[in-house]
């Protein structure tokens, strides 16, 4: 794998660094005045600089095609332009195409397209190189002017990210308004080893395991360890601390007969240990444990049942503390070790949604006793044998948005509704239950050379379109990675999960058909294989 150069870093002193931070806290202390502001009134005048972000370890980032279009998927927030108080600065580091910005105007509920436009307004800083976008911003100081002077008022200002890190604090600064996300100095706690910590203080079941974890050494002695806890355990998984959408993951599978003691034991460990399955198709052994070196991670045990699923639950810890569920979903998992992730449903089985939520809040009132504000999810497992009832273990944390952010977002941006925590589904404005299969990764060579404009035909031609009268239908998301990468996210919304899925192979089939492409993705097959299990 190449590694990703990402320029010189910013030296600073201690003074310096500890001077940012109480700015920094200053800044957050009018959060929760905001808050109450925007509740008070759709009104209430405000502001909103949305910088879409991925601030992760660039050469894990470097693992995802088409990742600097992924600063389109925030674009659902956009939604906030519904009130007529809200104002938008949205700040990129390629330019979105003027098509892709009015295909999402005009689609707002209740707000004319042209008013939403006045309120909204797109910088771009020109440079696509792997580095966050925050610190390019940052390093720009003409146009952080330039943002400031444009949303005036600071105590009417706030910063959204996708994550957080210390540029997005930074940022906060330069900026002098308050980030509405994750305090930098809190990172941790979604860490995979900061996650298993914060499950066992929640009191919410995990899988045995092993965090903070950094040598090969160390690695060896949680493998051996792990298996004399769970005799017989037939596989392990490692995670990298940073990793996401499990491209950080690798699985090992114990070695039959392993010695009981000793060397012969670890040294059996290790022969396994150099012959890992990867979730990223062009992960190396060497480069694999250099990042586990730097970042560290978790070892645990690979929960296995007659019958897996891989469900999640998001919540919103709020500026004052309090907790707010948002949504449940099903992922869709594949790559080389079915860790990676592919897409999602919307809701959760019925199975286990309630638990799942109940869950979930736990988890977000642990973390909210330290400070946390932050959407968040977490990541579950949900597992039974034959004659047994469902087990639900948590798996990590994500203290961000994440892949099943965005088109929950384009749920509420579409048909203004709300889910009904009682139950965990979800009420469109005129009292219909909604459900949606969504992806980022509908990826086809075919599709390649696609501009907007000519995606914007094929809608036309089609009709595919979202159908405000019904309020379902389909709408895309990471437009721009269609010429360059053959990739687009779409969000399927039906009143039915059938009727969602229907969605989903008819813009499949269209797609297919314009471009002349002729094999399916994963997620497709993977729909295909679970269809026959909808309930």
């Amino acid at each position: 794998m190449p590694h990703v150069k990402t320029g010189p870093v910013q030296v600073e002193t201690p003074e310096e660094i500890a001077r940012e931070i109480a700015t920094f806290d200053e800044l957050q202390s009018k959060l929760r005045r905001q808050w109450e502001g925007i509740r008070s009134s759709p009104h209430w005048e405000h502001t909103s600089v949305v910088v879409p972000s991925i601030s992760f370890d660039q050469e894990e980032l470097s693992k995802i095609a088409g990742v600097p279009y992924y600063e389109e998927r925030l674009l659902f927030t956009l939604m906030r332009l519904r009130h007529p108080g809200a104002h938008v600065i949205y700040v990129t580091g390629r330019p979105v195409h003027p098509e892709i910005v009015d295909y999402y105007l005009q689609l707002l509920v209740g707000v004319p397209a042209s008013h939403a436009r006045k309120r909204v307004a797109f910088f771009c800083v020109q440079d696509a190189s792997p580095q966050p976008l925050s610190r390019k911003i940052w390093e720009r100081p003409r146009l952080v002017a330039r943002i400031r002077k444009l949303f005036g008022d600071p105590d009417r200002a706030y910063l959204t990210c996708f994550n957080s890190s210390v540029w997005e604090r930074k940022l906060a600064v330069a900026l002098g308004i308050p980030l509405n996300g994750l305090d930098p100095s809190l990172v941790h706690l979604g860490t995979k080893s900061g996650s298993r910590e914060t499950f066992r203080a929640a009191g919410v079941p995990c899988p045995a395991g092993f965090e903070h974890l950094h040598t090969k050494d160390e690695i060896l002695e949680a493998l051996s360890e792990l298996e004399k806890q769970r005799p017989g355990l037939r596989r392990a998984v490692l995670k990298l601390n940073d990793g996401f959408s499990g491209e950080g993951n690798a699985l090992l599978t114990y070695p039959k007969d392993l010695p009981k003691s000793g060397k012969a034991r670890l040294d059996a460990l290790g022969e396994a240990l150099a012959d890992l399955e990867w979730s990223a198709e062009e992960e190396t052994t060497a480069w694999y444990f250099r990042k586990f070196g730097e970042m560290g991670g978790v070892v645990e045990e690979f929960v296995e049942a007659r019958e897996v699923r891989s469900p999640s639950a998001q919540v919103r810890i709020r500026p004052d503390g309090s907790c707010e569920l948002l949504s449940t979903h099903e992922q869709l998992l594949g790559g080389q070790t079915g860790q990676v992730y592919l897409g999602c449903r919307f809701p959760a089985k019925d199975d286990y949604r309630l638990a799942l939520q109940r869950a979930a809040l736990q988890v977000a009132e642990t973390l909210a006793a330290q400070g946390v504000v932050s959407r968040l999810a977490v990541d579950f497992l949900a597992v039974r044998d034959p004659g047994e009832e469902w087990r639900i273990y948590a798996i990590e944390i994500n203290l961000r948005m994440g892949g099943t952010t965005h088109p929950f977002m384009a749920l509420q941006f579409l048909t203004g509704g709300e889910l009904v925590p009682e139950d965990g589904l979800f009420l469109s404005r005129y009292g219909q239950h909604k459900y949606y299969v969504a992806t980022d990764g509908l990826v086809s060579p075919s599709y390649r050379g696609l501009l907007p404009e000519d995606l914007m035909e094929i809608l036309s031609k089609h009709g595919l379109h979202y159908q405000p009268s019904t309020e379902t239908g389909v709408l895309f998301h990471m437009i721009g990675a269609l010429s360059e990468f053959g990739k687009v996210g779409v969000t399927c919304l039906g009143n039915s999960p059938e009727e969602a899925e229907q969605f989903y192979r008819w813009t499949v089939e269209v797609l297919d058909q314009e471009t002349g492409a002729q094999k399916r993705g994963q997620m497709q097959t993977m729909l295909d294989q679970s269809l026959p299990h909808m309930e």
